[in-house]
């Protein structure tokens, strides 16, 4: 099995650690992995900024850069959800485009939802000693369905004992280009979901996208808090926390 890994703009520019665990847990589940060098933006900025005759340029590139793999993995619910939601739509009134932006979302898959769905993983490789909660970023939990793949995967980490925080389905504020154009807001919500961070008493948040991850941890810094981890969930079930 071929599958292409979608590393992310942010994964690759902030915490390329992220896709080397995602590519740890790939390999050692058997599967052939290809990371195609020339990959960039899945162009969701882009898009939530309303242009979009760019994000059909890097849509296009996408379709390119991952063509003739058998599946294609994301690290993150916001790039897989922009695949697989938005990238038939821009290419719509291409027609020979459009069925391959159908046939790339068909085999385009978050990272959990790979491990658990189609490869039916059954042990991971990592540990984690303490407590952890879960935050379920917007694009992977609505546009994808990802909700029980990472807790499914988190209960067979040894060690790892997860409580739910409340309002973990709610907005950490971040969502992209909303928290550039509506800052003050944004900053409201992330205080709130850190709050429920804090009040879960867990030693680590643990998410699938990195933006999430990103802005919870910059507002647990910017209260005091330095003891809460933010990890992101490959980090944890390949042993790289």
């Amino acid at each position: 099995m071929r599958v292409g890994l979608f590393v992310t703009c942010l994964v690759d520019l902030m915490r390329p650690r992220i896709g080397f665990a995602a590519l740890k847990l790939l390999e050692g589940a058997g599967c052939e992995v290809v990371v195609p060098e020339g990959q960039t933006c899945c162009g969701q900025p882009a898009y939530n900024a309303g242009d979009a005759a760019t994000a059909r340029g890097l849509a296009l590139k996408v379709l390119d850069d991952f063509e003739g793999l058998d599946w294609v993995v994301a690290p993150s619910g916001s790039c897989g959800g922009q695949i697989v939601k938005a990238y038939p739509e821009l290419l719509k009134d291409d027609p020979a485009n459009h069925a391959r932006a159908l046939q790339l979302a068909a085999r385009t898959r978050e990272l959990t939802d790979f491990l658990v769905n189609v490869l039916k993983l059954e042990a991971v490789p990592g540990r984690f000693d303490g407590t952890v909660t879960y935050h379920d970023s917007c694009s992977g939990l609505r546009e994808l369905g990802v909700k029980a793949q990472p807790r499914q995967l988190l209960a067979r980490v040894p060690g790892l004992l997860l409580t739910e925080m409340g309002g973990c389905e709610e907005c950490c504020g971040f969502g992209g280009t909303f928290s550039v154009k509506f800052g003050d807001i944004s900053a409201q919500i992330a205080e709130r979901k850190a709050r429920n961070v804090q009040a879960s008493g867990a030693d680590a948040v643990v998410l699938g996208d990195l933006g999430c991850m990103l802005n919870i941890e910059g507002k647990l810094r910017r209260m005091g808090d330095e003891n809460t981890r933010v990890l992101h969930v490959a980090e944890v079930l390949a042993g790289d926390a």
